[in-house]
């Protein structure tokens, strides 16, 4: 990695060493346009035309002679000792035993020395630079290629607005005049009136003092500047600044009262089994009009990243062996504390949020607080899961029943279980890290047959979902050969292997999963534009799509 830096070079003196290809005629360019004066150390008097016209104008000074170490701490300035400042080197590449001695040389005398086409014996590059009065941003590829990084920054600059020095020159005229202002009213210079490291935290409603004011309109400065329209920003002036901050403040407050006298509005909702396709137009409604999520932990990270950054505060349920109480408490007291101050909460869940999920127990404690929640169904992974694997739960002449159950009882004790039944499809929910324990119990005390066919399913719909086929007599062998991936779940039935034929070894694996595209549509509603959120719509019997709000 590079540190990327702006250099004031004004007064510099700086050496070129070669002068034959055209490449120097550019670099001396370059050193000019940066204020600094280039030394060219050259011994023939061919020069590119460009060049050898520099040299005839005296802007470049043009040192006959055999490169040697002994010019670099003779030709720079006297108040660094004569050491010159920069070093660039513009040899053919058939010279490249003296472009390493230069390199050599600059590094034991402390210079920073670029070589064309020689990345790997520089110690630094020069970027593909962009210039618009005071405005400059560079490209740089690290010496991979020139070519490459003037494509970049051609297409980058397509992107900005056609008067950015225009706005250079007016966020700078409005921060000095607001600096010039602060100054007069607290009567002296105090830095924390300009810079603080908390510049770009929210401005809040406060009693003030006058030192307090100016360190106020500094940061509502940088805060426009943050998220004002680009384009806009050469427009505006201190008195739209002033009216703009009134206005802001005043809805501010009128929101903070709203909030005060409204009642929280609480929502449990299925997140699916991760895949962002699995997920309702209602969950993904009520994920970007929420205030505070409350997330499992098992909540994907591809459906969590749909959560709006700016808006909506994100709480990760902290569940691990033997805390898992203790972190469920904490996360409904999370939830309750801001139910209190009228904020909207979404518990987000993974699956459905009734299928072993504790939504019920969720439910009565909200409910018992005076915050009743809407509940929105998820679609459980006990049901996606069987679809993504090509296993039809039910099959005519092969299963007439579904049968969802958990594979762990309370306190880690195994559940009671299911006799079993030919004709059904039971799908185990929490079950893999117990199947040791739970496959010799299904076999010699409920009857199971030891061939039946049976499938694990882990991280169901996401791209690195694994699949795992084989029969009941050997699951447990495989598990502990493959390893586990959570989340996951155990499907036991002849279904498992109606549209999927198993061979002669002892099981098969298959990795990931056909994702199906989001449609530009659905990607809309998925990554809202920067600013703009989906409306909240009441959740009702006929939810319409929710609609992009500016």
């Amino acid at each position: 990695m590079t540190l990327l830096a702006s250099l004031n070079c004004a007064g510099e003196l700086h050496v070129i060493v070669g002068g034959k290809a055209p490449v120097a005629a550019i670099r001396a360019k370059a050193i000019l346009a940066a204020g600094a004066s280039p030394i060219l150390i050259e011994v023939s008097d061919e020069l590119p035309k460009t060049l050898e016209g520099l040299v005839e104008e005296g802007k470049v000074k043009h040192v006959k002679e055999e490169y040697s170490k002994t010019l670099l701490q003779q030709l720079g300035r006297p108040d660094v000792d004569n050491v010159v400042d920069r070093v660039f080197v513009t040899l053919s590449h058939t010279e490249l035993l003296l472009k390493k001695q230069v390199s050599d040389d600059c590094k034991r005398l402390r210079i920073p020395v670029n070589i064309t086409d020689s990345a790997e014996l520089s110690t630094f590059t020069l970027l593909s630079t962009h210039t618009a009065g005071d405005f400059q941003f560079g490209v740089t590829t690290s010496g991979k290629g020139c070519k490459l990084a003037s494509r970049i920054k051609r297409e980058l600059v397509s992107s900005l607005p056609p008067n950015i020095a225009e706005i250079c020159n007016r966020v700078g005229e409005l921060r000095k005049q607001i600096q010039e202002d602060d100054l007069e009213e607290v009567g002296g210079h105090d830095d924390d009136a300009i810079t603080t490291s908390k510049l770009n935290s929210l401005v809040k409603e406060f009693s003030m003092t006058r030192l307090q004011q100016a360190t106020q309109r500094s940061r509502w400065l940088s805060q426009i500047v943050e998220y004002y329209p680009l384009s806009k920003l050469a427009e505006i002036s201190l008195e739209d600044l002033k009216e703009q901050y009134r206005q802001d403040k005043e809805e501010s407050l009128q929101r903070k009262r709203q909030k005060l006298q409204k009642k929280g509005e609480l929502s449990l909702v299925g997140s699916g089994p991760g895949s962002v396709s699995m997920l309702t137009l209602g969950a993904l409604q009520e994920i970007h009009s929420a205030d505070l999520i409350l997330a499992d932990k098992l909540v994907p990270q591809q459906v969590l990243d749909l959560i709006p950054k700016k808006s909506t505060r994100l709480f990760i349920a902290r569940k691990f062996p033997g805390n898992a109480e203790r972190a469920q408490q904490e996360l409904l007291e999370i939830g309750l504390d801001a139910l209190q101050k009228g904020e909207k909460v979404v518990r987000l869940k993974q699956g459905d949020p009734y299928i072993f999920g504790r939504g019920g127990e969720e439910f009565n404690f909200f409910t018992e607080h005076g915050f009743p929640p809407v509940v929105l169904p998820g679609i459980t992974s006990a049901l996606a899961a069987p679809v993504y694997l090509n296993i039809p739960a039910t099959h005519r002449e092969v299963a007439d029943q579904v049968l969802i159950c958990t594979g762990t009882g309370r306190r880690g004790a195994l559940p009671n279980l299911p006799e079993f039944v030919e004709s059904r499809t039971t799908v185990f929910l929490m079950a893999l890290h117990r199947i040791v324990l739970l496959i010799p119990h299904l076999i010699e005390e409920k009857g199971w047959r030891a061939d039946l066919p049976v499938a694990i399913v882990e991280r169901a719909s996401c791209p690195d979902q694994r699949v795992i086929r084989t029969t009941l007599e050997k699951a447990a062998a495989a598990t502990e050969a493959l390893g586990s991936r959570p989340p996951g779940l155990f499907i036991a039935g002849n279904a498992c292997h109606v549209l999927t034929k198993k061979g002669d070894e002892d099981w098969t694996v298959e990795e990931g999963t056909l994702e199906p595209k989001l449609s530009g549509f659905l990607q809309q509603l998925s990554h809202p534009v920067e600013g703009e959120r989906i409306a909240a719509e009441p959740l009702t019997p006929d939810l319409k799509v929710p609609v992009v709000a500016k």
